[in-house]
């Protein structure tokens, strides 16, 4: 299962994402390609590429207050809030700085977020960053939370995402299924790879997989 593909975009040549051909299950789905995210998030050189190629699509007039970090993305988030400052990107909160936050799961699996959070969120400008979104389920949630407290969504930005918007807000992905045509995703009840008998490889979630 140590079988990585590498991809390259083909927007910014200097971003390569690994994946794993395989049978994977998911919260909300079956997948054939698990898309390591890993080195992504957490390695300096590579998120902060990351975060300039997603800064990008937003240095033009977007007005930012507040980064809503999914999947583990908050060492992108704060890349991508120093890049956005840099550029000269306009806050309207009073000390001309951007928020960097993290929605919590309650018991149920609802997100949430907690009273000293909330000021965050409430008539701010929000940009909501994504490792990946791929029946959009998650990311629909997000989106509910940050509109339930009051926020206004500038942007959504993902790694990588099979979807192409969430309602009416598109998705700014760095890769999309144009990279990698033949990536497929299922719903539990009607997979494909099940159909054919093919064995589940490991379960995967934005941490990573477990090999069953």
């Amino acid at each position: 299962m140590e079988n990585y593909k590498k991809i390259v975009s083909k927007n910014y040549s200097n971003l390569t994402l690994r994946v794993i051909p395989g049978h994977f299950v998911t919260v909300n789905s079956h997948i054939n390609y698990y898309v390591d995210m890993s080195l992504l998030k957490s390695r300096q050189s590579e998120a902060t590429k990351v975060a300039h190629a997603i800064a990008s699509r937003y240095i033009a007039s977007t007005i930012v207050d507040t980064i809503v970090c999914m999947d583990g993305c908050e060492v992108i988030g704060a890349y991508l809030a120093n890049y956005l400052t840099e550029t000269g990107i306009v806050s309207i909160n009073s000390h001309q700085t951007m928020y960097i936050v993290t929605p919590e799961f309650s018991r149920t699996g609802e997100l949430l977020f907690r009273e000293n959070i909330q000021h965050m969120i409430q008539n701010k400008h929000v940009i909501l960053l994504f490792a990946s979104a791929t029946t959009g389920k998650t990311a629909t949630s997000a989106v509910d939370v940050i509109l339930h407290y009051g926020g206004t969504i500038v942007g959504i930005s993902a790694i990588f995402s099979a979807a192409t918007k969430i309602y009416d807000y598109p998705i700014n992905a760095l890769f999309t299924t144009h990279d990698m045509p033949d990536y497929h995703t299922y719903e539990s009840s009607n997979c494909t790879l099940c159909k054919e008998g093919k064995p589940i490889d490991a379960i995967a979630n934005g941490h990573g997989f477990a090999r069953l």
